[in-house]
């Protein structure tokens, strides 16, 4: 019989082996957009005219810096449509490993120390490092 360690331990790895499985992705998000030109004698100057389209824009926005690229019907939207679902999935295991391994942490024991002398050794190297005063960054 498997112990809830184990068993949590197996399906971990199962997230990972799914992970690796999902092939190429991207972020982002596909909108349809329909658009006016500014010309008088166009037919989407009229206001019942829904405008030019429909066109197909890839949108992401990564580190703070928003891109995009026009997509073409046809394969190449629908390349993109398959990458950006692979992404969501992938970001969806991300967070199931997360949290598996967050319980296998909470279940794992914590290793005993016999010898005192070490005990007090690594007391005294845990207490310098977490207790250390932060470094103030000089304004150049």
């Amino acid at each position: 019989m498997t112990t809830p360690l184990e068993q949590l331990e197996e399906r971990r790895d199962n997230i990972y082996l799914q992970m690796s499985a999902v092939g190429d992705f991207r972020p982002g998000m596909i909108s349809v957009n329909f658009r006016r030109c500014g010309k008088k004698n166009c037919a989407c100057f009229q206001p019942d005219h829904p405008g030019h389209g429909p066109q197909y824009l890839w949108n992401t926005t990564q580190k703070g810096v928003s891109r995009a690229q026009n997509l073409r019907m046809g394969p190449e939207l629908e390349k993109t449509e398959k990458e950006i679902a692979n992404y969501r999935k992938f970001a969806r295991l991300y967070q199931e490993a997360i949290e598996v391994n967050e319980k296998i942490c909470l279940l794992r024991p914590v290793s005993e120390i016999d010898d005192e002398h070490e005990l007090q050794e690594l007391k005294k190297k845990l207490k310098r490092r977490f207790s250390r005063k932060p470094v103030k960054k000089s304004i150049s």
